[in-house]
């Protein structure tokens, strides 16, 4: 839709909800949640819009694929209602989201590159290679506290078996992987709750080495969504100045 917007230009719901794909359904529920600025009414009572409230739409749906339905709903709430600092506010956390999961990606790929065949962790002579060791030796190899591990394990993040016999725990290779995994991304200053989600597609890719792919679409997805930010913003600074 172009920029050219004629004030007395009258447009039906259809008429918006055709130009972009949408039912004419989806146009009234988003007027009602304050995505799209109050409609003006016919002598009949039908919504008229106009080409602002075309404008306000095309802003949401390029805000969204960047920031989220939420966040975007934020943003175009806030900026009907003349809060446009709050709007601002909301668009800071969301690159300060994406700022913080770069790092995390990041974060990752060091303690794969840790892990890897060939790296200081895996040359290192251990009981761990053995794919069989109680807590204590992975504990002492590990630098840390049994309790530490015991923790780990409360919270989801390793989960080894216990003997049948004896009732100790014991790691076999997976739960040693995922020991190295957590106490590398906890050097990192990464807390439980950021690292179980790491940990989650390890066990889903079946191991390391099928996860350089998830990797590779982990890039991607924060590419694309830095770029359907600077979409989103150069819509939303178009609108602004419409609006005035």
């Amino acid at each position: 839709m172009g920029r050219n917007l004629q004030s007395g230009e009258k447009l039906r719901p259809v008429d918006l909800a055709r130009r972009h794909g949408l039912s004419t359904q989806a146009v009234r529920n988003y007027e009602a949640a304050g995505i799209l600025p109050p409609a003006d009414r016919t002598a009949a009572g039908y919504r008229a819009y106009t080409p602002l409230h075309g404008l306000a739409l095309g802003t949401f749906l390029a805000l969204v694929p960047g920031h989220g339905h939420r966040t975007a709903t934020a943003i175009m709430q806030a900026v009907n209602r003349g809060f446009v600092d709050e709007a601002f506010h909301l668009i800071d956390e969301s690159h300060a989201q994406l700022l913080d999961d770069r790092g995390t990606l990041q974060a990752v790929e060091r303690a794969l590159r840790d892990l890897s065949p060939g790296s200081g962790a895996e040359r290192d002579a251990s009981p761990a290679r053995s794919g069989r060791v109680f807590i204590g030796p992975l504990s002492k190899e590990l630098g840390l506290r049994p309790a530490t591990l015991r923790k780990w394990e409360e919270a989801g993040l390793v989960r080894p078996r216990r003997d049948p016999v004896t009732g100790y725990r014991v790691y076999g290779e997976a739960d040693v992987r995922d020991a190295r995994l957590v106490h590398q991304l906890r050097r990192g200053g990464y807390l439980l709750q950021q690292i179980a989600p790491v940990l989650a597609q390890v066990r889903e890719a079946g191991g390391l080495e099928p996860l350089e792919g998830a990797l590779r679409d982990w890039h991607g997805r924060l590419a694309a969504r830095s770029r359907a930010m600077l979409t989103g913003a150069a819509e939303l600074e178009a609108y602004l100045r419409v609006r005035g």
